[in-house]
């Protein structure tokens, strides 16, 4: 029987196969280089990106900022808007903050501190023209540019990102890094002995180290022009790093700079010449230029004919600011050179310091030194210490505050100019909105921390003060008031408020013991402790001779340009005497 006839099925041809194979693996093919080149084209913009942001240059792309961001996935837009956000606070908005000013010496055109930041906004502002965001992320709204600018640089912008205030979900300080390298130039009678307890706290609180008087002293052997070894540590190499120095010193910043480190904030207060003179006559009474004369007038009318500079203490009659910041203080009213020596001042203290703040404006001057130093407002509260009582406060006659300015001529013109340039800044850094907001923030926060901590709600004379370690030392003819500690507080809280409270000679000998527990040991055998001394004269001056028998070695080997052991002991009561804030 045959087999049926076997039907045959036409095998589709090869090309067919092959070319349905093809089709898939292109169509693949061309997805996958299509993903490939997209991916390429996204890492080469981000770099692109990233290397603009370090060499700060993102400020020329503001157009292409817009025209990219509207063809880029929401997650590179984000990383394009933190990439310029970021670079653009930590380059402009951080140089804005810091204001240093500019060094010829290390490459920079000498400018005064206004002109540089200025023509960094301008730039900035310039930039920007033709779109909707006008520097804004450059310039946080918070901060403001000076007054006979802001029109010019506002013009034909957006005024809405240049005027409105900062959210309130937004601090301009975090956008800083906080200071802890600081010099303060404590000025006398200036408020000083307050602002040296605010750094004192916010110091000890970080466990910072202070670059303080070697054996004890309270101050960096002032009125001699500050040398680095007269701070305890830097001759033995035992401490690596200083991170505040802000006792008493005649200031000379190329021997402060041995001591610091180099991005170290200076800074320093200033007070109106009338007042500041009128306190210290009553302070310094006994010094010989004051010692005879019956009041102020007596000595501006009269007792200045006898004024002998080269006399031990007399410097505190006399251009006390210039003399403190190391500038010659012998300069008359009349003299021909007055303005060039005053102009020349000027321009050091403003190529040496970052910030000079006013006394008359203390809290407005606390609020800007915490914008400086990106602190916060509780690091910057105190309570006055090392401040008269009224009853040792004298009316000055109208014609007086005339012949002091004459008399401190030097300092009369470095007062008025800072207290010019003090509010260029506060308009610059803060604004004046938001420097009424926060003065009345730290207001209420001293007021809160008066009924907290003070038994008495406020300053008291020395005589009602209870606790023998509070007590500040009285000097001349002023009585320094003090306070009293509220007894029902918890142990934590009291802590804290024992600090606010501590004056000036009880919290350096604290420090002291604390960073150098074993040499405040050996001293405390051959001193007598700031803490113990009592009003009493007699007291006094047995601590000065004290000190005088165990220094007197010291100060001769330290101090070359005293050429006899007379002029040693002189040294040493001046440094001794003039401890006294």
């Amino acid at each position: 029987m045959l087999s049926p006839p076997r039907r045959w099925t036409r095998d589709p041809p090869l090309s067919s196969v092959t070319s349905c194979v093809r089709r898939g693996l292109c169509s693949r093919r061309h997805s996958l280089w299509t993903l490939l080149i997209l991916l390429l084209v996204c890492v080469a913009f981000q770099t692109f990106v990233t290397r603009s942001a370090r060499s700060d240059k993102l400020t020329q792309l503001p157009h292409l900022r817009f025209t990219f961001s509207k063809h880029l996935s929401p997650s590179l837009q984000n990383v394009w808007a933190g990439l310029r956000s970021s670079a653009a606070v930590n380059q402009d908005t951080r140089e804005l903050l810091t204001d240093r000013p500019s060094d010829p010496q290390k490459g920079g055109h000498g400018k005064p501190p206004e002109v540089n930041v200025l023509r960094r906004v301008d730039k900035t502002l310039d930039l920007n023209k033709g779109s909707q965001m006008v520097g804004r992320e450059l310039l946080d709204p918070g901060y403001l540019v000076l007054h006979s600018t802001r029109k010019r640089l506002t013009a034909g912008t957006d005024q809405r990102f240049v005027h409105s205030p900062a959210p309130s979900s937004v601090r301009p300080e975090a956008t800083c890094r906080s200071k802890s390298h600081i010099v303060f130039l404590k000025t006398h009678k200036t408020a000083s002995s307050t602002i040296l307890n605010i750094l004192y706290r916010y110091g000890e609180s970080r466990n910072l180290t202070f670059a303080l008087p070697v054996n004890k002293h309270s101050q960096l052997f002032y009125p001699f022009f500050f040398a680095s070894h007269f701070v305890e540590g830097v001759s033995s190499r035992t401490v690596r790093e200083f991170h505040i120095m802000c006792n008493h010193m005649r200031f000379r910043k190329p021997e402060v700079s041995k001591v610091m480190p180099e991005d170290t904030f200076y800074f320093s207060i200033l007070r109106h010449p009338v007042a500041m003179m009128e306190s210290i006559f009553i302070y310094y009474k006994s010094i010989p230029a004051f010692h005879k004369t019956r009041s102020l007038d007596d000595f501006l009318d009269n007792g200045w004919r006898n004024y002998n500079s080269s006399v031990t203490n007399n410097h505190y009659a006399h251009n006390i600011l210039a003399f403190d910041f190391g500038y010659d203080n012998n300069v008359a009213a009349d003299a021909e050179d007055l303005e060039d020596r005053a102009s020349r001042a000027v321009a050091a203290i403003e190529r040496d310091f970052h910030l000079i703040l006013i006394s008359e404006y203390f809290d407005e001057s606390m609020i800007l030194l915490k914008h400086a130093l990106c602190w916060s407002l509780e690091d910057v509260v105190s309570f006055k210490l090392n401040s008269r009582s009224e009853k040792t406060r004298h009316q000055l006659s109208p014609n007086t505050p005339e012949k002091i300015k004459r008399w401190n001529a030097l300092d009369w013109r470095i007062y008025l100019h800072f207290n010019t340039t003090f509010w260029h800044k506060v308009d610059r850094l803060v604004g004046q909105e938001q420097m009424r907001r926060e003065v009345t923030q730290l207001k209420e926060l001293q007021v809160k921390l008066a009924n907290t901590c003070l038994k008495d709600g406020g300053a008291v004379d020395p005589s009602q003060i209870k606790d023998a370690g509070l007590k500040p030392f009285q000097y001349g003819a002023a009585v320094i008031q003090g306070y009293n500690l509220n007894p029902h507080i918890d142990t934590q809280t009291k802590t804290k408020c024992q600090r606010l409270i501590t004056p000036e000679l009880q919290y350096t000998e604290r420090l002291y013991t604390q960073q150098f527990p074993a040499l405040a040991t050996k001293l405390a055998t051959k001193m007598v402790h700031p803490q113990h001394q009592r009003s009493d004269r007699t007291d006094v001056m047995g601590a000065v001779w004290a000190r005088g028998a165990h220094h007197r070695q010291v100060i001769r080997h330290r101090i070359p340009n005293l050429r006899n052991q007379k002029a040693s002991t002189s040294a040493l009561l001046t440094e001794t005497k003039t401890s006294l804030p």
